[in-house]
């Protein structure tokens, strides 16, 4: 579903993304943890077709982000961090907006929306001003939005951002549902429990390369730790680190 071939980003001298190469198969949770600036952002506006790669290409479900845009993106969605929302809007009408530009019918858009609005507890909120709500309820209904057409493949970089534990609950759950069913996920997160307790696999990036790949386990072994992902996740960083400083990189 998702095909990373060495996608390169240069951003001026900087070299964001290094060669990248990935593939996520159908109903995969895969999860992305890495430092700041180590290139993970960067790769996922790649992926969804924000940022123009250097060199290389991303294909979703078969389609180059790039040469067959609509084909690609139209199988996708994608909630930044931080997603943009029109203020001016209710939930409810930025729900149904969203909607129509993946062509949905009415009766579609109903359906979807009777399924996710309740799990995301918006009913409260469907008729108010977006620009009135909290950064966790607009989150809410940016994935909600995103969940609408049942994409294919649902990329979502720091889904946790400002939601409380039970709405961050129910967010893990739905997700991990929709994968089980076959979507493609894929996750960037600075918060190693949440790749612990759902990737299928997670990659580590380090300075604009993948470093590491695997189920949690996986890692765990090629660190030689056991117990929670963040030691092996410490122990691969550190050991990149240590070899960047050996061969006189730049930190």
């Amino acid at each position: 579903m998702i095909e990373l071939h060495e996608l390169v980003k240069h951003f001026g001298d900087v070299r964001a993304v290094d060669g990248i190469s990935l593939t996520v198969p159908r109903g995969e949770f895969f999860c992305v943890l890495g430092p700041n600036a180590a290139g993970k952002t960067t790769t996922i506006k790649m992926l969804v077709g924000l940022i123009k790669p250097t060199s290389g290409s991303a294909r979703v479900a078969g389609f180059d982000v790039q040469t067959q845009p609509l084909e690609a993106r139209s199988r996708l969605s994608f909630v930044p961090d931080f997603p943009f929302l029109y203020d001016k809007l209710t939930p409810w009408e930025f729900i149904r907006f969203t909607g129509q530009l993946f062509r949905m019918s009415d009766a579609d858009i109903r359906r979807g929306a009777d399924e996710l609005i309740p799990r995301f507890s918006l009913q409260e909120w469907l008729h108010k001003p977006i620009e009135g709500l909290s950064h966790g309820t607009r989150q809410r209904v940016a994935i909600t939005a995103a969940l609408l057409h049942s994409p294919e493949v649902f990329v979502i970089d720091e889904p946790m951002v400002g939601l409380d534990p039970h709405h961050a609950r129910i967010v893990k759950d739905v997700l991990k549902e929709r994968a089980l069913q076959g979507m493609t996920v894929f996750m960037s997160t600075h918060q190693i429990y949440v790749a612990d307790e759902m990737a299928d696999r997670v990659g580590i990036f380090h300075r604009g390369r993948i470093v590491a790949a695997g189920t949690p386990e996986e890692l765990r072994r090629r660190a030689g730790t056991d117990g929670a992902l963040e030691k092996a996740f410490l122990a691969i960083t550190e050991e990149e680190v240590r070899t960047d400083s050996a061969n006189g990189a730049v930190p």
